[in-house]
């Protein structure tokens, strides 16, 4: 018998999923019964489907903060350079309090990473004295935020 991840491996979404999706982007307080009605299944149906896309990866329902209205005073943006490894360092970047986004990605920085602080001497801190002292890191360029203009979550679907 497969387990239910290797049964959906086929990743291609259908309108009933899409419209799942989309209105839980929109409201991930949404019940069973709501979204049931709303794609013309019963709840247990409704239920069925987000548990499947849940277990797919392709959903994952989540409270969303802002951090800088939680009392973090710093959030910043780090561009960083890697030698070696890269999903390797991406992993222990993303092992460490305080990172909160990790990107991998393309062009002249290797990762993005995301981080939250207390105050300025806590990133001071988690910058110089930690994520810099991953090995494989071999350079680093902070941005520093004021604040979080667009912070989007409803995007849709393909």
């Amino acid at each position: 018998m497969t387990n239910s991840v290797e049964a959906y491996k086929d990743d291609r979404l259908d309108a009933v999923d899409r419209t799942l999706i989309a209105a839980l982007q929109e409201d991930g307080r949404l019940g069973y019964a709501e979204l049931g009605e709303l794609v013309g299944l019963t709840a247990g149906g409704a239920r069925r489907r987000v548990v499947r896309l849940q277990e797919r990866g392709i959903l994952q329902i989540v409270g969303v903060t802002d951090p800088l209205k939680l009392g973090y005073q710093s959030m910043a943006m780090l561009s960083i350079v890697v030698e070696g490894d890269v999903s390797e360092v991406a992993d222990a970047l993303g092992a460490i309090e305080g990172v909160i986004y990790v990107v991998v990605g393309a062009g002249s920085v290797d990762l993005l990473v995301e981080v939250i602080a207390e105050d300025q001497e806590a990133l001071f801190d988690l910058i110089s004295r930690r994520i810099r002292r991953v090995p494989g890191v071999i350079r680093t360029e902070t941005f520093s935020y004021y604040s979080i203009h667009t912070h989007r979550f409803a995007w849709g679907t393909r």
